[in-house]
């Protein structure tokens, strides 16, 4: 068996490798064409900045030590601190992680028991049906009015971005467990309790986890947003630090910046997902 598997590891290495290679060809062809507009003058560069601007940007953004100054008088070096980017990382990761736990965390158990409960599904449904489709970003001045200016309004949003996705799924995965599964967890004597810990949960978990994924990606979109309006750092904030001041390089550095942490938390939830649903793969792995 160790030997399959690791003739199977073998295999699908050069297979991951080649879909990366693949997978890079359309960003160097998007920023060749790019740099090739902005070098050739057809837009202003105070509006489209070129790629090694926006990259040169990008470090001192980057960077907590970018420039030093030596001054004649007497040999001092005085140095200028940025290193804006790791901070900002910090602060939005911080409001979505706090944001989502809240929100999955009152999520899951409505869920569940909105799934497994027609009584609670009928009490409840109609209210989430109504509250879903309002978008989080309505809630804004109300957050604004309730708690004010920090972080307590954008975590407050971020907790309505992840609740209802990770509710939507949850209920679905209850509901659509095989009748299969249940007739023969009874046929075997099992009682409701067993029956929900035994059977009904495991079969949800593939949806549970989709829903914490779509919510995790809906609070990071939240958190830009909130940032932008109700609080003084992060990702968003700092974007519209620059708009205020044309700095058209620095806006694109923030922008391609929250895009590589999406990308990489999608990753890191997409990984987790694949690890905790081994069970679930059957023989694919």
């Amino acid at each position: 068996m160790e030997r399959i598997e690791r003739r199977k590891t073998r295999r699908a290495n050069p297979l991951r490798l080649l879909d990366t290679g693949v997978g890079l060809v359309a960003p160097l062809v998007a920023i060749a064409l790019w740099q090739w507009v902005a070098a050739s003058g057809w837009v202003n560069p105070q509006v489209l900045p070129a790629p090694s601007e926006v990259w040169r940007k990008w470090v001192d953004y980057l960077l907590p030590l970018v420039a030093w100054k030596d001054y004649a008088d007497g040999g001092w070096l005085s140095w200028a601190f940025s290193g804006e980017l790791p901070a900002d990382i910090l602060a939005s990761l911080y409001r979505v992680v706090l944001g989502f736990a809240l929100g999955a965390g009152l999520a899951l158990p409505l869920g569940l028991a909105m799934g497994a409960s027609r009584s609670v599904y009928a009490w409840m449904n109609p209210l989430v049906q109504v509250l879903r489709p309002i978008p989080p970003i309505a809630y804004i001045p109300l957050a604004m009015l309730w708690f004010g200016l920090g972080n307590p309004p954008a975590v407050f949003l971020i907790a309505i971005g992840a609740f209802f996705p990770v509710l939507m799924n949850t209920v679905a995965g209850v509901r659509q467990v095989d009748g299969i599964y249940l007739r023969a967890a009874r046929n075997l004597g099992a009682g409701r309790l067993t029956m929900f810990v035994r059977v009904i949960l495991p079969a949800a978990v593939p949806y549970i986890l989709s829903g914490a994924r779509i919510g995790i990606g809906t609070a990071f979109i939240v958190v830009i947003v909130a940032e932008m309006i109700a609080v003084n750092s992060g990702l968003g904030f700092r974007i519209s630090e620059a708009r205020e001041y044309f700095w058209s390089d620095k806006i694109i550095a923030g922008m391609i910046s929250i895009g590589l942490l999406g990308l990489a938390i999608d990753a890191a939830v997409n990984k987790l997902n694949n690890h905790l649903l081994r069970w679930h793969r059957g023989l694919e792995h």
